[in-house]
């Protein structure tokens, strides 16, 4: 079945920067409206002229990056720096660890605060504890921050070190996810797909001026909540697929006067249940390499070998044989 293209081309970018947990969700994406451009040759040539080249291509200055009306489009006053006064309730103190957490910038949204942007110098791990001996705690750049968006109930933010932008999502009672846009990989021509989803994600209309269900918050907490809905609708799924492959092996059980499970069901009866859970369990993961491309392609593979090619079969013979559908089992037996 042919897939939609710009759900496809969301999946692609997606799969090929591995978010860790959930950020956004390509169906989300498409139900906001939010779509890849790819038709962005200028907006490239203008984000390579902002980049230097020494000691690695990096963006050396991140608010003129986003203020560049070619690009992102953002104003001067979206970015309200941390010593500004209204930025004074941003700031984490820990007191066990003598330290305050505060963001570089805080982007308002007129009713608060939309999202914070915190800096490191070039290169730094985000993911690696601090190695500075004078710091109490020995936490890394994404932890810290993540304390930061949790502290203050501000669950967007943007890190930052120079060669990465990390998108991070932090709602109030659920886990964080965070996605990272690395400038190597935006550096050429065949990374214009990832930076046309960066500046699908933080340009100014996306952030300020779309309507509110097509902004980056609604965006968001869209992703979240369908992903919280599929999650429910393949449990009951696989539930219902269960008690389907119950009923087959009792009726075959029966078939064959329960000789069938009769030695499993006296010494070992929860093996039978284990068995079909891992059977189902396997599908799923099947479907789901299958569904992102990670499966072969070829046309054999596909055709007698993939979930979704048996799918298709099976839905071809229930098509040509209605009546004897429930007996073809017995075939693959005596296979």
């Amino acid at each position: 079945m042919p897939k939609d293209p710009e759900l496809l081309a969301h999946q692609q970018w997606l799969g090929y920067l591995q978010p860790v947990g959930l950020v956004v969700s390509p169906p989300a994406l498409v139900s906001a409206q939010a779509f890849v451009n790819t038709n962005i040759a200028v907006e490239h040539a203008t984000f390579l002229a902002q980049l230097q080249t020494e000691p690695v291509a990096a963006i050396g200055n991140l608010k003129a990056l986003l203020t560049d009306p070619g690009l992102f489009g953002w104003k001067e006053s979206d970015l309200v720096p941390a010593d500004d006064p209204r930025a004074k309730d941003l700031e984490v103190v820990l007191s066990d660890y003598h330290e305050t957490l505060k963001p570089t910038f805080a982007v308002p949204d007129g009713q608060g605060w939309l999202m914070l942007l915190r800096e490191w110098p070039l290169g730094t791990d985000l993911d690696r504890d601090a190695a500075d001996s004078t710091r109490n705690w020995q936490a890394s750049p994404q932890a810290r921050f993540e304390r930061l968006l949790r502290e203050t109930g501000v669950p967007i933010g943007l890190l930052f070190n120079g060669t990465q932008l990390r998108l991070v999502y932090y709602p109030r009672g659920e886990s964080a996810g965070h996605v990272t846009f690395p400038v190597a990989a935006m550096n050429n021509v065949a990374g214009r797909p990832v930076l046309a989803a960066l500046l699908m994600l933080l340009g100014a209309d996306r952030l300020f001026t779309l309507p509110d269900r097509q902004r980056l918050p609604a965006l968001l907490a869209e992703s979240r909540r369908y992903q919280n809905t599929v999650s429910t609708e393949l449990a009951e799924q696989v539930l219902a697929a269960l008690f389907e492959l119950v009923r087959g092996f009792q009726a075959a059980d029966d078939q064959r006067k329960g000789e069938l499970l009769r030695d499993i069901l006296a010494h070992e009866p929860d093996q039978v249940y284990a068995g079909l859970v891992t059977v189902l369990m396997r599908l799923v993961f099947l479907l789901y390499a299958d569904d992102r491309g990670l499966m072969s392609d070829d046309e054999v593979y596909i055709r007698f070998y993939s979930v979704t090619g048996l799918f298709e079969r099976l839905r071809e013979d229930a098509g040509r044989y209605p009546d004897t559908m429930d007996h073809r089992y017995l075939s693959l037996i005596h296979i």
